[in-house]
């Protein structure tokens, strides 16, 4: 039997948005997949479609053509409570929070399979902490929410991901109001769910250095450029990475991987 290794498959995809005077295409044609066990970064500048992209795999906004398809399944067959068992999202947006403890947060994650009431089970109790130990936030359970740094909210959204129980996690912006140390945490964080938890982890970001040093696999987005997907060497080696991102004043290194400002 042949196992499949994508999570998800797009195939022709065009995404955009749908308006009263016809609908706003941002990309076109997009043939690609995200692979289990891998950390995948979607780079692009503002206006690229990256959240647009998130949202439409996400299932929050249908596609303007093609298909995406989950575990060979396509997504508009799917209902609502079916996705949440596939996706977790965090969005770039902080939770809007009122008393609630870290503990209380996280454990929403499990939304999907409680039921009505939201009663939380042994086995759901057991999952949150479980979330709690791999993001390093188990000393923060009871703290509340309002008073935590932006780096240990970021860490909390991605506990209550995981809590989800869901194979694929999709972040938009995860690091935006992070310091350098604390993007590189998050970042290396989100490789290593991906590699031991067999997660399929898809984040834009704009940290481009970061993401080549640490994804395992790019998808550059650009209005004019389209969507190109490889790995960062193979991104490198064929140009791509010196289309979508040379600009005067700035140089890369193609062996480094690493974009630098030109000084003078």
């Amino acid at each position: 039997m042949t196992v499949n290794l994508f999570t998800m498959e797009l195939i022709g995809l065009t995404i955009g948005h749908i308006t009263p005077h016809g609908n706003v295409r941002i990309q076109s044609d997009i043939s690609a997949e995200l692979r289990r066990g891998e950390f995948t970064c979607l780079l692009g500048p503002n206006g690229a479609g990256k959240t647009t992209m998130l949202r439409t795999l996400s299932g929050f906004i249908p596609p303007l053509e093609g298909s995406i398809l989950i575990d060979g399944r396509n997504i508009t067959s799917y209902r609502q409570s079916e996705l949440a068992s596939k996706i977790g999202v965090v969005l770039t947006e902080r939770p809007s929070v009122s008393s609630m403890t870290v503990v209380q947060l996280v454990s929403l994650g499990r939304s999907p399979y409680t039921g009505f009431w939201g009663r939380l089970t042994d086995r759901d109790r057991q999952v949150t902490e479980e979330a709690m130990e791999l993001t390093g936030i188990g000393d923060l359970r009871d703290r509340l929410v309002d008073t935590l740094s932006d780096g240990e909210r970021a860490r909390v959204m991605v506990a209550k991901a995981l809590a989800q129980e869901t194979p694929v996690i999709f972040l938009d912006e995860p690091t935006a109001f992070l310091d350098f140390p604390g993007k590189a945490e998050m970042m290396r964080l989100l490789r290593s769910l991906a590699h031991e938890q067999d997660k399929t982890i898809f984040q834009s970001t704009h940290d481009l250095n970061m993401a080549l040093a640490l994804a395992d696999r790019i998808w550059l987005a650009d209005r004019r450029l389209g969507v190109r997907v490889g790995t960062p060497r193979e991104l490198a080696d064929d140009g791509s990475l010196q289309r979508y991102f040379l600009r005067p004043g700035i140089a890369f290194d193609p062996e480094a991987l690493e974009f630098r400002v030109e000084t003078s």
